[in-house]
């Protein structure tokens, strides 16, 4: 949940922390101490590009005697000379080297913290258009008489009447400024708003108390205070203390912001015209964050909370180290502790409110449901853009919900849908690469500046350009954008895809009965990413991209039921849900089941990377005890086949020719989510060592108990 960083190299970084400094004297001259004649410097003007990620150009040029660098994101920073092919940051240990070539021109550029990355010189040096943001401090009193605190950028340079622009957020404000704003929202910085980032109640410098995804007030009770109401009452102070604006406010956020820009449009105040609700939270029990289906993410659970709610400010846990001084691996970490009541007693830690929560509330009564956001969402009470990634590792759900609640209400057609193959907050970097997958253009810049930018310049500015019908999905394997008018769109036919005996996948249902059994051991639960597991936001964490990693790291284990098409002869596309249907049996008293829709790359792929590679394309947990119901666990009889029937959500994907279509089923996820004893107890979040217990998992095939996956086939499957 955290806010996504633009996932900038530490170039990018030492630029955003000199920004604030170089208009200052004293900065200016340090950096200028050293001296390199004004022609040399000028022999190294240009734009460098960076070859694999081509994007991201930065431009150096002279001027006044000194090398100024900058770029779409980072506004002009003097450099200090080491020598005359050496510069370095005033507050930064970061360094540059360029090389150059008989004339003395400049060819390439290296960093210090990437010295095998070479940006080659590109062509001349662009200038970019920056914005005089004046930045001020405020306190922002709430119905109830508690502040909250603020910080505004208005733009200097710009004497007509603007818009506000509104992100509210737990994870602090106090970094905000003219560089932070460019750097997380170029297009929108450059396009010019008054823009307000906000401490929500009970974090960083604003007053009051936190509670974790606020449960929703009764708004007939002008008194009772939520995230909806915190917003009306910023909003409302907002137009009448700052001065130079027009009257509307847009509101924007990503992850936890993108929750609180979702409750924005509930109920909302007048003045906000638009938002985009990105990566929002939107039910953190059925599908977001902390539950899936159920299953409980226990390393995020653990992790997210111990770094949310140990103080006002976001801290970074550690499994800390073995007697050797090696960092712990998190798999080690939790299978050590066993079940989730013993990570919260040697956590060294006070029970964190939302950790009482999970020990609490283990099912989904009335704690969760108070907190679901799409009980709310009735009524498209403003033009809404929801932005979501088909790889979100925190908030895949939430999107995908939130559009599909909004869509039977909107008769003004203002509910608007953006798909990635981005992971958490992804979009706001231009990389043209996630993990090991290369989308050969940045889809990130082409949302941001032509669908996000123009969405809030036409509904904030009355400005020309937004034209998106409804919904724009960057569809995998074609690596195409693509634009329906609904979505799924009406050409998109749920097809099942059988399985079948000997690990086989059809298209026509099998008349043949079959069985594919494997036994799940707790005690050797199969991890949910390549190890070492590091905690969930530690320097170096592989948390981000692992949706994207290689399966065969697991294919290949005995407690995997691997099912597959024969080598497809021409493409297959599938665009909307997938939904899993499995009959299944267990001998013991609970159990879950994973399903994984996979994408097998040919050993002969072009890209050396990819031979063979299993990406999953969708995948998802349900925990067998709430087969029944979400609110009240119950025993799974032994031996008794039950109907697993769960979304695996959405996907816009190009099978190719030459690829293989798998299914993978298994029970244990681990340590995302918590081990399943397999014996029933009350809580799973408190079970002992002896409560786990292997069984054996045994799908079934074939008349009566069809096993299948409903993909959404866009024209005909292909023929078997």
């Amino acid at each position: 949940m955290p806010r996504p960083r633009a996932d900038l190299p530490a170039f990018f970084l030492a630029l955003l922390w000199v920004a604030a400094a170089i208009a200052t004297p004293a900065v200016i001259a340090a950096q200028t101490a050293a001296s390199v004649p004004t022609a040399q410097l000028d022999a190294l003007a240009g734009e460098y590009t960076d070859p694999v990620e081509p994007d991201t150009p930065l431009s150096f040029y002279e001027e006044n005697g000194t090398l100024v660098t900058e770029s779409e994101r980072t506004a002009p920073v003097i450099l200090k000379p080491l020598s005359p092919l050496d510069f370095a940051f005033s507050t930064s240990r970061e360094t540059l080297h360029f090389t150059v070539d008989s004339d003395g021109r400049g060819v390439t550029m290296v960093t210090s913290s990437a010295p095998g990355v070479a940006y080659n010189r590109t062509g001349e040096p662009v200038h970019h258009l920056f914005h005089d943001y004046t930045r001020t401090e405020v306190m922002i009193p709430m119905r109830d008489g508690i502040k909250l605190h603020a910080i505004i950028l208005k733009p200097a340079d710009i004497s007509t009447p603007l818009p506000f622009l509104l992100e509210r957020t737990p994870y602090g404000v106090d970094g905000t400024s003219r560089a932070s704003f460019f750097v997380q929202r170029p297009e929108l910085a450059r396009a010019g708003y008054i823009y307000v980032a906000e401490d929500i109640r009970g974090r960083y410098k604003s007053k009051g108390k936190f509670t974790m995804m606020r449960p929703l007030a009764d708004h007939h009770d002008h008194k009772a205070i939520d995230e909806s109401t915190d917003t009306w009452d910023t909003v409302d102070w907002l137009l009448k203390n700052i001065s130079g604006n027009n009257g509307r406010v847009g509101v924007v956020g990503t992850s936890y912001p993108g929750y609180l820009a979702m409750m924005a449009g509930i109920d909302p105040h007048p003045a906000v015209k638009a938002i985009s609700p990105q990566a929002p939270m939107i039910d953190v029990w059925l599908g977001d964050d902390f539950f899936h289906n159920g299953a409980f993410r226990q390393s995020y659970g653990y992790d997210y909370v111990l770094d949310m709610e140990s103080s006002k400010e976001f801290t970074h846990g550690s499994y800390g180290k073995d007697k050797n001084g090696n960092l712990i691996d998190g798999f080690d970490y939790f299978l050590g502790r066993g079940s989730f009541i013993q990570d919260v007693m040697q956590s060294h830690s006070p029970v964190l409110p939302t950790w009482k929560l999970f020990l609490g509330h283990p099912a989904y009564d009335s704690y969760w449901s108070s907190r679901g956001v799409e009980y709310h969402l009735d009524k498209v009470a403003v033009p809404t853009l929801t932005v979501g990634g088909y790889y979100d590792q925190e908030d895949m759900w939430g999107p995908q919900e939130e559009y599909a609640k909004l869509e039977p209400h909107d008769a003004d057609h203002d509910n608007f849908l953006v798909l990635g193959p981005w992971r958490h907050g992804y979009w706001s970097s231009s990389y043209r690469h996630l993990g090991n997958l290369d989308y050969g253009e940045s889809i990130g810049k082409e949302f941001r500046g032509s669908i996000e930018a123009r969405f809030f310049g036409h509904y904030l500015k009355d400005e020309p350009g937004f034209d998106l019908a409804e919904a724009a999905s960057f569809q995998t394997g074609s690596n195409t954008w693509q634009y329906y008018a609904q979505f799924p769109p009406v050409a998109s036919q749920p097809t099942a895809l059988h399985l079948a005996a000997h690990g086989l996948l059809n298209w026509a249902v099998s008349t043949d009965n079959s069985r594919t059994s494997y036994v799940s051991d707790p005690a050797v639960p199969i991890p949910y990413r390549h190890r070492p597991i590091q905690p969930t936001y530690a320097n170096g964490s592989q948390w981000y991209d692992w949706l994207t990693e290689d399966q065969r790291f697991v294919t290949d284990r005995i407690d995997v039921a691997v099912f597959k098409l024969p080598v497809l002869t021409q493409p297959l596309t599938l665009t909307g849900e997938v939904v899993a249907d499995i009959y299944a049996a267990t001998t013991g008293s609970d159990g879950d089941l994973v399903v994984k829709l996979i994408d097998q790359y040919p050993d002969d792929d072009p890209d050396p990377t990819m031979r063979g590679y299993q990406l999953m394309t969708n995948a998802e947990i349900f925990r067998g005890r709430y087969l029944s119901s979400f609110a009240a666990a119950k025993p799974l009889v032994p031996g008794s086949i039950h109907e697993y029937k769960f979304s695996l959500h959405d996907v816009d994907h190009v099978f190719k020719a030459g690829h293989t279509v798998m299914v993978e089923i298994q029970s244990t996820w681990f340590p995302l989510y918590d081990r399943n004893p397999q014996t029933f107890v009350p809580n799973i979040m408190k079970a002992r060592p002896a409560d786990y217990k292997p069984a054996t998992i045994t799908i079934y095939s074939g008349a009566g108990h069809d096993s299948s996956l409903l993909v959404p086939v866009m024209g005909n499957a292909p023929a078997q």
